[in-house]
């Protein structure tokens, strides 16, 4: 099986860097080894995936659609988000007749499976955009002066203010996982074990970049649904 292989970041700064691309592109190669699928071509770009006119500021994945096309070949890709965070934007892309392929949830994923990933993808950014602002205004209110290096010095408020960001950032991480749980349902795991177990098949690594056990998704599962209605 033939592909063209499509990777992203969205800063100059990732670009002039090249880790988050060549973590992308080994990505690749390494489920393209596994499923034996050959990359005939790679289109690479720097630029955001946000906004309306997303696919008209991103020449290489227009390239990418157009190779896909001409050569009756899936485009892939390394995680959904390097196409978009944005359901509107995945639903445009189905309509392109291109077969998408994303490594990290399967060959075997059919276009509504992508569908419910961006959905949750969207729903995830709009909780943690309010979630940081929500954070901010409260520390604001309480006086915290956001990014005074004195803060630094161990103060409670700057201890406060860190033992926050660890939470988010810990939230966030739970909610990237939060669309591999709903596949691994949706392939009719159930139990703890048998989650942990999906996970591991597909190369997810914990937080911690360890291997999955009962316990640890378990307190994935206890973060969800602290943050949000999510019920496992």
């Amino acid at each position: 099986m033939k592909a063209v292989a499509y990777v992203r970041v969205s800063s100059k700064e990732q670009g002039r860097s090249g880790l988050g691309l060549d973590a992308q592109k080994a990505a690749i190669r390494a489920f393209a080894k596994r499923e034996h699928i050959e990359v005939v071509q790679w289109f690479s770009e720097v630029e955001t995936g946000k906004g309306a006119d997303a696919l008209d500021r991103r020449p290489q994945l227009a390239a990418a659609l157009g190779a896909g096309r001409a050569l009756r070949a899936p485009v892939l890709v390394s995680k959904l988000d390097r196409l978009s965070r944005d359901v509107h934007f995945i639903s445009g892309l189905m309509a392109e007749r291109v077969e998408f392929i994303v490594a990290e949830l399967g060959k075997q994923a059919d276009p509504f499976v992508l569908h419910l990933f961006a959905a949750l993808a969207e729903k995830e950014r709009q909780l943690i955009s309010e979630r940081t602002k929500a954070g901010l205004t409260a520390a604001k209110a309480r006086g915290v002066k956001l990014g005074n290096p004195q803060l630094r010095a161990g103060k409670p408020a700057y201890v406060a203010a860190a033992r926050r960001a660890r939470t988010e950032r810990a939230d966030a991480r739970a909610f990237d996982l939060r669309g591999y749980l709903e596949s691994a349902r949706l392939a009719g795991k159930r139990t703890l074990a048998e989650l942990a177990g999906q996970l591991n098949a597909m190369g997810v690594p914990t937080p911690r970049g360890a291997k999955w056990t009962p316990m640890a998704v378990l307190r994935v599962e206890r973060r969800l649904r602290e943050a949000t209605d999510y019920a496992a």
